[in-house]
């Protein structure tokens, strides 16, 4: 993660010895390669797509999100650190080469993490993926019961809220959640690429279709420099996908630091801790992520 773009004040955190040791976060996405700065963080790995037994990635979305979770930042001594770099990384393949998947392979992630989070210390799961299909944007869709059931296990669960914004109900699924905690982006008032097109204030905004305000906070998301899935890599992405992670990382400090939290708590914890940017509350939800101010 590159620290000099995306100002969430970890650096007094790390001066307290809290990098997330301990905190297991699942990522559900692409996959991962086993990058310089992942070496050792990667506990576990399931893949839903080619049911290969070793982690790899063949798009790059999952390694970079996983390493803005829990990059070491070693390689590059410390400059693309991410924001949890002592968590472990527990990464779940439900994407193919394109990025693309199906619910059904999402859900087989999600009773895998449930079925493994005792013994892979799982407190954490990171869903930077989503759908706008009409069959999917209810409250009964199998992706939002999917998520829900992850949360009443006790689980963090925190989603993108999507790319398809800045209209009202484009949060996509399963980010709807009541329960699960939606990340916007909070720069997207920056022009930037994302998914190979340019794009401004593309962040999904709620209500959702049961008059839900959503999201629930906003991270930046705009030109996050993060690990590769080639060796030594580094690439540039933007979007939600990237705003997700952040809020992650920052659970897993949160987590070490009182790990008796639960994920209610923590969601309680985000609302009260988040700074006010003065936008519109379908825009922002409660405001913006200060790491510092988190874990005050």
């Amino acid at each position: 993660m590159n620290r000099a773009r995306v100002d969430i004040h970890c650096d007094q955190v790390y001066s307290m010895g809290i990098t997330g040791r301990g905190i297991g976060v699942a990522v559900l996405d692409t996959g991962i390669f086993l990058h310089e700065d992942l070496k050792d963080r990667v506990k576990g790995f399931a893949d839903f797509v080619r049911r290969k037994d070793r982690p790899y990635d063949d798009n790059g979305h999952g390694t970079h999100v996983a390493a803005m979770i829990g990059g070491s930042g070693a390689s590059m001594e410390g400059k693309y650190r991410g924001v949890a770099p002592g968590c472990s990384i527990i990464s779940i393949k439900v994407l193919d080469h394109r990025g693309n998947g199906y619910a059904s392979d999402v859900l087989s992630g999600l009773r895998w993490i449930r079925s493994h989070k005792e013994f892979l210390g799982i407190r954490i799961v990171n869903i930077s993926v989503g759908s706008l299909s009409k069959r999917d944007m209810t409250e009964n869709s199998a992706l939002v019961k999917g998520v829900n059931a992850a949360w009443d296990d006790g689980l963090v669960v925190v989603v993108a809220a999507g790319n398809h914004g800045p209209g009202p109900m484009t949060v996509t699924t399963p980010g709807i959640s009541r329960k699960v905690i939606t990340v916007g982006c909070s720069d997207d008032h920056k022009e930037v690429e994302v998914m190979g097109n340019r794009m401004v204030d593309y962040s999904g905004r709620g209500p959702t279709a049961s008059c839900i305000c959503k999201p629930d906070i906003v991270a930046p998301g705009c030109g996050i420099v993060s690990c590769g899935n080639e060796a030594g890599a580094y690439f540039a992405k933007s979007g939600t996908s990237m705003s997700t992670p952040l809020v992650s990382g920052a659970i897993a400090l949160l987590l070490e630091k009182y790990p008796d939290m639960t994920n209610r708590d923590v969601k309680l914890r985000l609302r009260e801790r988040a700074i006010d940017l003065g936008l519109p509350r379908n825009q922002q939800g409660w405001g913006a992520l200060d790491v510092q101010k988190l874990l005050q």
